[in-house]
């Protein structure tokens, strides 16, 4: 009958061991979680990205305004008979 104890005690023990330093251990589980949390915060973001671009595509097909801002923001563009004005801060202007 002692043997028995001592040989349920080892399997417990061993098993606790397994639980707390073994393979998918409790240190495993947390360090997932947290990657897991980490992913979800990433994926959040990039679909949040991805609504703002489908946003513009739909812009973009829909009229002739968007295209035209992108036109005038991105490549300077201007209109016929319109006249293009710069105004430079005066911090930027040398002395």
């Amino acid at each position: 009958m002692r043997s028995f104890k001592i040989l349920l005690i080892l399997i417990v023990l061993l098993l606790q061991y397994q639980l707390w330093f073994g393979k998918n251990s409790l240190n495993d589980y947390f360090a997932l979680r947290e990657q897991v949390s980490n992913h979800d915060l990433a994926n959040q973001e990039l679909a949040q990205r991805n609504s703002v671009l489908a946003a513009e595509i739909t812009d973009l097909r829909s009229g002739l305004d968007a295209v035209e801002e992108h036109a005038r923001n991105e490549l300077g563009m201007i209109k016929q008979g319109e006249t293009f004005y710069r105004i430079i801060p005066s911090s930027d202007i040398e002395q």
